[in-house]
């Protein structure tokens, strides 16, 4: 007898099992997914918070430094604003100036060439103009020597000490020096001042320097070494000296020695002047202003921007105003 054959059951037990645990695999992957799911949104939402709160610092930053720029920027225009109006008040006084000079070129041509033949006189007097001079008794009023009044009874000089001065005409300057003393035999004050206003004798800061031979030999023999600071500008030596020596009972002559004014303007300066020298009742000046001018500055180049040129023609309208001359040197070795 033939065994029989068994059937094979295709849903066994055995592969009923592996069915199930293979669904249950799957459930529990996708219950650990749903599980992990909220972890992950929120360490998402914390980093991305922290990234908020940075952009946020770094907004606050840049705002702030717009702040500043802003206001730095309102500053710099206001600055700017400033300097276009300095500017324009620069330009407006070099238009004046310019037209100072445009209207008295033509004149300081002709002051020019009659000063200079006042200048020769003065310079060139001979030996036997001095000893008639010198025979003419002192009691006898001299009105004037050269075109230049010498009727005052104290004397100051205000003589540039810088630079220019003292390289390219300082022996000149003490030879013209000692010539203007000359012409004044005896006065009852002397002071010698820089055009600063510094003392060459601080010990006679504010008081008169007594006149008297051995004084006088001082002060050429002090003209070698004098080496006081100067700004090329002879209005604070003008103005101190009048301030400091003005009285309404002592006639006073200022002798300016200068080859150049550095200053901004002329016109404030003869203001100035007018202001300080007041006028007495018959029309003159308690102190006359005479001036030598030295050609330092006009061996290089001439034109209204020319210091040396500016000094002279400073100077001419001062000794014009103030009852003195002026005197254009032509040379700095004579």
């Amino acid at each position: 007898m033939k065994p029989r054959r068994r059937d094979i059951e295709i849903f066994s037990l055995s592969f009923l099992d592996v069915i199930c645990c293979g669904f249950g695999a799957i459930i529990l992957l996708f219950v650990l997914s749903k599980f992990a799911e909220p972890i992950i949104i929120e360490e998402v939402r914390a980093d991305l918070q922290l990234e908020v709160q940075r952009l946020e610092e770094e907004l606050h930053e840049i705002r702030g430094q717009t702040a500043v720029l802003n206001r730095e920027l309102i500053t710099k225009k206001e600055q700017l604003s400033q300097e276009k109006k300095r500017l324009a008040r620069l330009q407006g006084d070099l238009s004046d100036i310019k037209g100072e000079f445009s209207a008295s070129n033509q004149y300081a041509e002709v002051q020019n060439i009659i000063e200079d033949k006042l200048a020769r006189a003065l310079q060139e007097l001979t030996a036997e103009m001095k000893r008639l001079l010198k025979k003419i008794p002192r009691t006898i009023a001299r009105p004037s020597v050269g075109g230049i009044p010498v009727d005052s009874e104290y004397i100051i000089f205000i003589i540039d000490t810088s630079g220019s001065m003292q390289r390219n005409a300082w022996a000149l300057v003490q030879k013209k020096l000692q010539e203007t003393l000359e012409v004044y035999p005896q006065v009852k004050g002397i002071q010698i001042m820089n055009d600063m206003g510094t003392y060459m004798f601080s010990q006679y800061r504010g008081k008169w320097i007594p006149d008297t031979p051995a004084r006088r030999r001082a002060i050429i023999s002090n003209m070698s070494v004098w080496r006081s600071f100067s700004n090329s500008s002879p209005v604070e030596g003008i103005t101190a000296a009048i301030n400091t020596y003005y009285a309404g009972d002592k006639k006073i002559s200022l002798y300016v020695f200068g080859d150049e004014f550095s200053g901004k303007a002329i016109q404030p300066v003869i203001d100035q002047v007018d202001r300080i020298n007041k006028v007495t009742r018959d029309g003159s000046r308690r102190v006359r202003i005479h001036a030598v001018g030295f050609p330092v500055m006009l061996q290089d180049r001439f034109g209204p921007g020319n210091t040396g040129e500016r000094f002279a023609t400073l100077m001419r309208i001062l000794c014009q105003k103030n009852g003195g001359a002026f005197v254009g040197l032509d040379s700095t070795r004579r």
